[in-house]
């Protein structure tokens, strides 16, 4: 006989291991792209192995979040595991890069379930009391699964091969359902209703259109071609169309009554600037420390546990913290750390030591650490029960949103910078334009193979145009910090001792 203990021990268990696979392929696939591209080809589609995955991620989780408020969060998480884990499989036998693609977008519309549908459980399972710790332990899974991706998929593709990055999930997540299918037990009070079918269409439609403008624009077309321009009236045309449709259906995707609440609507801001600058990290350092610094995809992933560790650190204490403090006051040490981090990753170049680097990364994750748990408590706060699905997808949502806007504009950013650099460092040289394939560098046997005067150049671009990036994710943290200033008083409240 197990304990009721035991059982929620094992419901937990069940929901990290999700969380894990969800947050995790956002990056693992990150420092395989080299190897993948070399066996598969499709250089120029190869962005959309990533991007698919955070796209159908996107647009599925209010989808998501609202179904299991309507039918239970139990049978949605098991959903939307099972089509993650299609998905994976099929990931693992993709032939080329449009194959790849494909199903990276089946396995992402199940990963759209899986992180907010998981935080949506601890608050119907545990008590107020209990809520900061569980969030603060969910968050730092969040945190480390999103660092140690990289090194992950570039360990199991140096030493095992590729396809492993997307197999590894099948044993989790089998492991993940028969826990929550064994011991979750639901008890909610459900409401059938009617699905929001032209509220969803219309949103997928939205975040395609504008995800196919922003990842074409400047690279296969012109950014005042026809192409780009129609791609970005589609997504204003059904965009506006979803507004006026939410507006108006009894049961919306994206309830905007939520948003009448000044601490729902800040905390959503917070979590679009948070996602924009954190992703950055994780996509540019490793590209720094392997091309300046020079080594295996392994060692560029490696050097990134810092950083984890200061995030893992940072959800942890905000978890703790949250019934003591406000969560602006929380979040404001939050974002004087984020700041301060990401300002000191703006100043390195090939000089900069590796213990430097570390320094850096540990403040800039201990900063964006704490945002991992308090974001999803504050979404739900005075949230009843009935609406809590919906309200942390829609902060998962956002989030999303930010880190796929983030990867794509400061991609641009440093592709632009870099070869803007080349092209300066290179000019009396007869035929060069300016643009080369920086993955070039990532590889130790082709900068073997380049001139010591002009490896010196290439790697000064490539730190140039790293830690320029860095400063413009500046931005995005000075807007959190306005959208945290208007987060209110609020705070987390449990009740007194005795009752």
């Amino acid at each position: 006989m197990v304990s009721n203990e035991s059982k929620i021990g094992f419901v937990v268990a069940g929901l990290l291991l999700g969380i894990l696979m969800g947050a995790m392929d956002n990056t693992i696939v990150a420092a395989s792209m080299p190897t993948i591209v070399g066996e598969l080809g499709g250089l120029d589609k190869f962005i959309w192995v990533t991007s698919a995955y955070l796209v159908a991620t996107m647009a599925s989780m209010p989808i998501f979040g609202k179904l299991s408020d309507m039918y239970g969060r139990k049978r949605f998480f098991l959903f939307g595991l099972i089509i993650f884990l299609i998905g994976s499989a099929l990931c693992g036998t993709a032939q080329s890069i449009t194959q790849l693609s494909i199903y990276r977008a089946i396995q992402g519309i199940g990963g759209g379930s899986l992180m907010p549908i998981a935080f949506t459980i601890i608050f119907d399972i545990f008590p107020p009391e209990k809520r900061g710790k569980m969030t603060g332990l969910f968050g730092a899974v969040f945190g480390l699964s999103s660092v140690i991706g990289p090194l992950l998929g570039a360990y199991i593709t140096d030493q095992i091969d590729w396809r492993w990055i997307f197999y590894i999930n099948l044993p989790l997540g089998v492991i993940s359902l028969f826990f929550i299918v064994q011991f979750y037990k639901e008890h909610l009070n459900l409401k059938k209703l009617k699905i929001d079918w032209i509220g969803a269409i219309t949103l997928i439609g939205a975040v395609v259109s504008l995800m196919f403008a922003l990842e074409l624009g400047g690279n296969q077309y012109a950014w005042g071609s026809s192409m780009i321009i129609t791609l970005f009236a589609i997504f204003a045309v059904l965009f506006i169309i979803f507004l006026l449709v939410e507006r108006k259906v009894a049961e919306p995707i994206i309830s905007f009554s939520l948003f009448k609440s000044q601490l729902f609507a800040a905390t959503q801001g917070v979590a679009f600037f948070y996602g924009a600058a954190f992703i950055i990290t994780t996509v540019m350092i490793p590209i720094f420390v392997q091309s300046v610094y020079g080594g295996s995809a392994t060692n560029s992933g490696v050097i990134l546990i810092p950083m984890m560790i200061g995030s893992v650190i940072g959800s942890q204490l905000g978890g703790q913290s949250v019934r003591r403090f406000s969560y602006r006051g929380i979040m404001l040490v939050s974002v004087v750390l984020f700041f301060a981090g990401m300002l000191l990753l703006s100043t390195i170049d090939v000089g900069t030591p590796r213990y430097l680097l570390t320094i850096f990364m540990i403040i800039t994750g201990l900063g964006m650490g704490f945002n991992f748990s308090l974001l999803g408590m504050a979404t739900q706060h005075n949230i009843e029960p009935q609406k809590r699905g919906i309200a942390t997808s829609t902060n998962n949502f956002f989030r999303t949103l930010g880190m796929t806007l983030g990867v794509t504009i400061f991609g641009t950013i440093q592709n632009h910078v870099l070869n803007s650099k080349l092209k300066d460092a290179f000019s009396q040289m007869k035929g060069f334009t300016g643009h080369m394939d920086s993955r070039a560098l990532l590889s130790a046997d082709t900068r073997a193979k380049i001139p010591t005067e002009i490896l010196h150049k290439i790697t000064d671009a490539m730190a140039h145009s790293v830690s320029t990036t860095f400063g413009w994710a500046l931005i995005p943290i000075g807007l959190g910090f306005i959208a945290i200033l208007l987060m209110g008083k609020e705070r987390l409240m449990t009740p007194a001792k005795g009752k």
